[in-house]
């Protein structure tokens, strides 16, 4: 489940955010509509657009779907980024246009890299659509210029590696945190992770990425400040350790790196540089080239109008 980016998130220039000294920084999420969800988008924000080359993330859910209602998003194209799929409870079946076909659950991550071109689908399952509830995020991670314009690709990975501290257990989606490893492929120095928080936690953080923390349930205490769901706390750079308590269990999402150097103009599903690289694009998906190719899919394909800088 993935975009689409209005300028309500971001103005359509080409722009990344400046990195912070040590700092709570806390930002609303806006609301935004994916299909038949309702997300908290933390991520871009105008206050906070990027952090490391994380650019995008929706909160979905917790939510109990009704057996009539169609929770997938049909197939639309993405460029420059990599999408990153993590879910909390539910279960979705990718399908993608390189004949990628993949049921995921909870613990599970699927990482697909959009390079020049790719295009995807997500689909309810038919034990989905008997269980009906969907708790789960939806992350980008821009790509650099080395590989933005190169080869989409497609991995799944049904088991991850976790780390203990203190009353906190550490699920490394991407990159490394503290000695655990995740095997996701990377194109930036960053790493995601999910805590699962049962009391007071001290979490080994390196200097030079900066941070940010969105809470997926419950409240979590970061410098005396409590973060909630709904809201991006963003923590800055410059950090040995992050100390989080927690009154009841709460579950959250840590996600850091180097700051971002290149600039970011980011439009519907589309991570590029240029107007005119989204514009080329775009008229590639809009005519039906083979730089998307076709994703199988009972779902109908996504389309909507040019750019806004695009004259009729």
């Amino acid at each position: 489940m993935s975009g689409p980016l209005t300028t309500a998130d971001v103005e359509a220039v080409a722009a990344g955010s400046a990195p912070s000294p040590p700092e709570v920084e806390i930002t609303d999420s806006r609301e935004a509509q994916v299909g038949a969800l309702r997300v908290r988008r933390a991520l871009p924000r105008r206050e906070r657009r990027t952090v490391g080359a994380w650019c995008f993330l929706d909160h979905m859910g917790p939510v109990e779907v009704p057996p009539s209602v169609e929770i997938g998003i049909g197939p639309h194209p993405h460029i420059g980024l990599q999408t990153v799929t993590w879910l909390l409870d539910g279960e979705f079946l990718h399908h993608d246009s390189l004949g990628s076909e993949q049921v995921i659950r909870p613990g599970q991550l699927n990482l697909m890299t959009a390079g020049r071109g790719v295009a995807h689908a997500e689909e309810s399952t038919e034990r989905s659509r008997e269980t009906r509830r969907l708790h789960g995020v939806q992350l980008w991670v821009a790509q650099p210029a080395s590989t933005r314009d190169g080869a989409a690709a497609f991995e799944h990975h049904a088991e991850l590696p976790r780390a203990e501290f203190g009353a906190a257990t550490a699920t490394v989606l991407v990159g490394a945190f503290g000695s655990a490893s995740s095997p996701a492929r990377r194109d930036t120095d960053h790493a995601g992770v999910d805590l699962d928080i049962h009391g007071p936690a001290t979490l080994p953080l390196r200097r030079d990425y900066e941070y940010a923390l969105v809470v997926t349930s419950g409240a979590i205490s970061v410098d005396g400040r409590s973060v909630e769901p709904g809201h991006l706390a963003y923590l800055g750079r410059g950090r040995d350790e992050l100390q989080l308590s927690c009154s009841a269990p709460a579950r959250a999402l840590l996600l850091g790196g180097t700051p971002f150097e290149e600039p970011v103009l980011m439009w519907w599903n589309y991570v590029a540089r240029t107007r005119d690289e989204i514009t080329a694009a775009h008229r590639d998906w809009t005519e039906r080239t083979d730089r998307f190719a076709t994703v199988r899919s009972s779902l109908q394909r996504i389309d909507v109008p040019p750019p806004p800088w695009v004259t009729p």
